[in-house]
């Protein structure tokens, strides 16, 4: 029994999991900042496309 509690509590393999998840959720975080519609990336994007759907001619 004390073997098993010893090997459990030293066993790392599901260590990396967690850390891929945390890498996942940071990058979530960045990614939402950066192309939000108020500032960075995401402001430019949508300066472009409104530029470009202005240029564009109205054939309906």
């Amino acid at each position: 029994m004390l073997r098993s509690i010893t090997r459990f509590l030293r066993d790392e393999e599901g260590a990396t999991a967690i850390e891929y998840g945390i890498i996942a959720g940071l990058m979530a975080v960045v990614l939402v900042t950066a192309f939000s519609a108020d500032s960075g990336l995401g402001l430019a994007l949508t300066n472009m496309f409104t530029t470009i759907a202005g240029a564009l001619p109205k054939t309906l």
